[in-house]
């Protein structure tokens, strides 16, 4: 108290103070007293009256807290007067339950009265039910079923409440309602009717279907309601809960399996594109029921059903449980392919889940696969497994058919260049490109699988297409008559190896990624050398042809008859110049191929005739003469092959020089340079043997034994220094040597 008194005495100062700071404010001291005074008084009045207020509260809430009090102790006697009077009241309660019995009846009698009309109509209201049924006046037929239902709870209801083990009257009302379950039977039956219907009634009747929806939910609340009152008293109607709403959906879902399953109309024995035909009746069905389903089905149920995405689960689910049923067949490999085609991408792309007027309902990405990535597996292994088989069997019977055209007495047919080939790269590869294609559609994975498959088999067809090649050279070696056109389908066979190169890059460069062609480098190699292993034997093969048929003129070479004035090598050149009329017809790189080699052969069997030394000069003129026909021959051989050569770009002149060069030394006329002269021919030609120059020798005829031994003797001590470009050519040349045989004693 005594530090509020000290505050309120500070406080009292401070405003005193600044109430009187000016000397003029002192006049005013007796205004601002009476002005204090008066808040004062005002303050104190207040004071007084709140506290009066407390007061008064106080003293109401004690009053009525004592008349409280006096309340409870009333209600505490009035209790104990109740349970006084109870006590002698038990015997009394216990003598009115006959009275309790008699309201109990009183009830179930009235309950009678009140359905008493509806009982006597039974019969009535069951014909007159059952008629409605069969006119389709489904919504009027269930209102009286709902009203002969419900006069047959109520008096069940009243039955059991009264005696709940009364199982004799129970079974009593059952039986006298029994017609009435057989219309509920009747009358559902006809519903399901119109349910597995529904994608057809709502086109043609769209009132019938929303009649059957609007009993079904009628239905569904009769059943919520008998359900409720279960839990109150145990009591439930037979034959509740009807559950049609369930049923409805299974209705649905079962008409829906049998329409897929239903669409398949043929077998693989009556019809190879079966499944096919299958499949685009499943999905041109299942597109068009969805896009009714979303435009029609939907408005005749209530959107607590979400009709249109139940029945596309339905629907996506039958076509899971079918195409599982399908991938379990014993699909062949263009089954398997349709299959996985339409599994993977038909059913998800825009002629059918992802078609526009589905949007934005369906979400294509949302849509669990129809078969697992397992199944998938297994059914991509079995399809290459089989696809191996089947391009072997391809392989080998296009190379068996190719086979039957080399012995046909005709040519072969010329592309549109003139270039003969047979239809054996064309059969291959458009084999290749078909199966490559039907892969391209599943994905782009099994479509490099393909692709590396069919050239792996590809590798392995080449190597029996060589050695059929090598077994045609020599069934037509053992008779040269047969067969007739063998040059021209050995030409064939030599394009063919053009053909298949270019057809391989194509295939390539269309079906194979960039970033793959690594994986297919080796293989590529492997092929390319295997075909030119085959075009460059058929080649030698035809070449072997021209130079049987040219081994007689090669025997007059470097003879008695060849120096007297034979024709031999005119009628060598005319022989060559007729076959590489035919020639001709071999593509280019193989034709260059063949003309260097033809070249290379010719010089090599004249030089081969030289080493031969079927003849020996006798004279300078001799040796003059044998040389000049040597050049002038040289120069046919050049003119010839300059003209076969025409556009390759080909050098003609190098190996006809070799001749030119030998005709030197047998011309020289002064055997004392003869050394010079050999040992010019040794630098250019460095794979010259010593038995080649001994050969050479003997044929000039005019070395003795001492000049030839001295000459090649001196010719090895000399440096060797071959032209870096020179390709050896005598070392395909055998000089024969003449053997004593030893006499026996």
């Amino acid at each position: 108290m005594e530090e509020t008194d000290r505050e309120a005495v500070a406080t009292a100062v401070q405003r005193v103070a600044g109430m009187l700071q000016r000397p003029d404010q002192l006049d005013k001291v007796e205004q601002y007293r009476r002005r204090e005074a008066r808040k004062k008084a005002s303050v104190e009045a207040r004071l007084k009256a709140a506290i009066q207020s407390q007061l008064d509260g106080v003293r109401t809430g004690l009053s009525q807290l004592h008349n409280a009090l006096n309340d409870v102790k009333d209600i505490q006697q009035s209790l104990i007067d109740v349970n006084k009077d109870w006590r002698q009241s038990i015997n009394t309660i216990e003598n009115l339950k006959d009275v309790k019995d008699a309201v109990v009846q009183h009830s179930q009698l009235a309950a009678a009265v009140e359905n008493l009309k509806n009982i006597f109509s039974v019969p009535e209201i069951v014909r007159e039910t059952h008629d409605l049924i069969e006119r389709g006046e489904l919504l009027q037929a269930h209102r009286k079923l709902m009203d002969l239902e419900c006069s047959r709870d109520n008096l069940m209801y009243e039955q059991y409440r009264m005696d709940s083990k009364n199982t004799h009257d129970m079974n009593l009302i059952h039986t006298y309602f029994g017609d009435m379950q057989k219309l509920s039977e009747e009358l559902a039956k006809q519903l399901w009717m119109v349910v597995q219907r529904s994608l057809v009634t709502v086109r043609r009747d769209p009132t019938l279907l929303v009649s059957v929806v609007r009993i079904i939910e009628r239905e569904e609340k009769i059943d919520r309601r008998m359900l409720d009152r279960k839990k109150q008293t145990g009591f439930i109607p037979p034959g509740r809960p009807k559950k049609w709403k369930e049923k409805m959906f299974n209705i649905l879902e079962r008409t829906v399996s049998t329409r897929i399953e239903g669409t398949q109309a043929d077998t693989r024995e009556s019809d190879k594109m079966w499944l096919v035909r299958h499949l685009e009746i499943i999905r041109k069905y299942v597109l068009d029921d969805l896009l009714v389903a979303k435009t029609l089905l939907d408005q005749c149920f209530p959107p607590h059903y979400d009709i249109f995405n139940k029945l596309l689960n339905m629907y996506h689910q039958a076509l899971s449980t079918r195409m599982q049923e399908l991938a379990a067949e014993d699909l062949e490999a263009n089954e398997i392919v349709s299959l996985l085609t339409w599994v993977l991408n038909t059913y998800k792309s825009t002629e059918m889940m992802g078609n526009s007027e589905l949007s934005p309902e369906v979400d294509v990405n949302s849509l669990d696969p129809l078969i697992s990535q397992n199944v998938v597996d297994q059914l991509l292994s079995k399809y290459m497994s089989t696809l191996t088989s089947n391009i072997i069997g391809w392989l080998r019977k296009a190379l068996e058919t190719d086979k039957k055209d080399w012995i046909k007495e005709t040519e072969p047919e010329a592309d549109q260049d003139g270039y003969y080939q047979t239809t054996l790269p064309a059969i291959v590869f458009q084999m290749f490109e078909q199966n490559l294609q039907v892969a391209a559609q599943i994905n782009e994975d099994l479509k490099t699988k393909v692709l590396l498959l069919c050239l792996q088999q590809m590798n392995s067809f080449l190597t029996r297409y060589k050695d059929e090649a090598q077994l045609y050279k020599e069934e037509h070696l053992k008779n040269r008559q047969y067969p007739q056109c063998y040059v021209q389908y050995m030409i064939a066979v030599i394009n063919n190896c053009q053909t298949f190169k270019e057809s391989i890059i194509s295939l390539k460069r269309k079906y194979l990624k960039i970033d793959t062609e690594d994986t297919l480098s080796s293989s590529h190699v492997s092929m390319d050398a295997t075909l030119d292993v085959i075009a460059k034997e058929g080649c030698s093969s035809l070449l072997d042809e021209v130079f049987m048929d040219l081994e007689p003129h090669l025997n007059e070479l470097m003879t008695k008859k060849w120096l007297m004035g034979s024709n031999a090598v005119g009628t060598i050149c005319v022989t060559v110049e007729d076959y590489f009329n035919d020639f001709a017809k071999i593509k280019k790189p193989y034709k260059k191929t063949m003309t260097i080699e033809a070249h290379r052969r010719v010089v090599v069997e004249y030089i081969r005739a030289i080493m031969l030394k079927r003849i020996s000069f006798k004279n300078a003129e001799e040796r003059k003469e044998g040389a000049e026909r040597m050049i002038k021959e040289a120069e046919q051989f050049r003119f010839l092959f300059k003209k076969l050569a025409a556009g390759s770009g080909e050098d003609t002149e190098g190996l006809c020089d070799i001749i030119e060069a030998i005709a030197e030394v047998i011309k020289l006329t002064d055997p004392s340079l003869l050394y010079l002269e050999v040992s010019t021919l040794v630098s250019k030609y460095p794979d010259i043997r010593d038995d080649h120059i001994a050969a050479l020798l003997t044929v000039r005829g005019d070395a003795s034994r001492d000049m030839k031994q001295t000459i090649i003797e001196t010719l090895d001590q000399g440096p060797s220094q071959p032209n870096p470009n020179y390709v050896p050519i005598f070392k395909e040349i055998s000089v024969p040597t003449l053997t004593v045989p030893k006499l026996l004693k």
